[in-house]
């Protein structure tokens, strides 16, 4: 991700312009005589709770809670149930 450093009185002027980097990918540090005060950045994805996991599984799932649960659903793509 691209970093885009501005100074306060800058963002203040064009704060639509910096949500349109922001958007388009780039994180934008607002800084105080050179001193960080703000990061803008698009949210990290939702996470699901180990309940909503455990919802989202087939009635027929043979999925057990073990010690390779965790790898299990890191490996499962579960974004197409």
């Amino acid at each position: 991700m691209a970093t885009f450093h501005i100074s306060e009185a800058d963002a203040a002027r064009d704060f639509a312009g910096l949500l349109d980097r922001v958007r388009a990918g780039t994180e934008v540090v607002i800084e105080s005589d050179r001193y960080p005060v703000a990061v803008l950045h698009t949210p990290s994805p939702p996470r699901r709770s180990i309940e909503e996991c455990i919802s989202m599984l087939p009635a027929d799932s043979t999925a057990t809670i073990d010690e390779d649960f965790a790898s299990d659903v890191a490996a499962a793509d579960v974004r197409h149930v």
